[in-house]
């Protein structure tokens, strides 16, 4: 078993997604179709949510790949709407790094799109980003 976490965790066979503060780093192995994501089954982690699963596996349905990989994903930061955000990015990437051929396909479907929207930072003089404290005029 650890063999093969040694071939599948190599730097070439890597694909990295961002969404505002999660990252992942997602891997591809000959498999069945399972997603584990931080040594926990897939489902369980994203809390049996549907829409967060069929949005991971999106990519992969889009190629009809679905049930010719094992994903593996270690990720961090944000909440599960951008870990999930920032999985389906990593896989399509890692999709197009395999195969040339898949890039127009995922492009078109918008895959390959980086959602670039982070918080914004707090400034000073403001209680949050742009929330100012209130105006009294007398």
């Amino acid at each position: 078993m650890v063999a093969n976490f040694e071939l599948v965790f190599q730097k070439n066979n890597i694909g990295i997604g961002r969404r505002k503060q999660s990252t992942a780093r997602v891997f591809l192995n000959q498999g069945t179709g399972k997603l584990t994501i931080n040594n926990i089954s897939g489902e369980k982690y994203l809390q049996y949510n549907r829409i967060y699963l069929n949005s991971i596996f999106g990519p992969l349905k889009t190629l009809g790949l679905e049930d010719k990989y094992d994903i593996i994903v270690l990720t961090n930061g944000g909440g599960l709407t951008g870990q999930t955000s920032a999985i389906k990015l990593g896989l399509a990437r890692i999709l197009c790094q395999m195969n040339s051929e898949n890039r127009p396909i995922l492009k078109e479907k918008g895959y390959l799109t980086r959602d670039a929207r982070i918080k914004e930072r707090k400034k000073y003089g403001l209680r949050k980003a742009r929330k100012a404290p209130q105006y009294s005029k007398r």
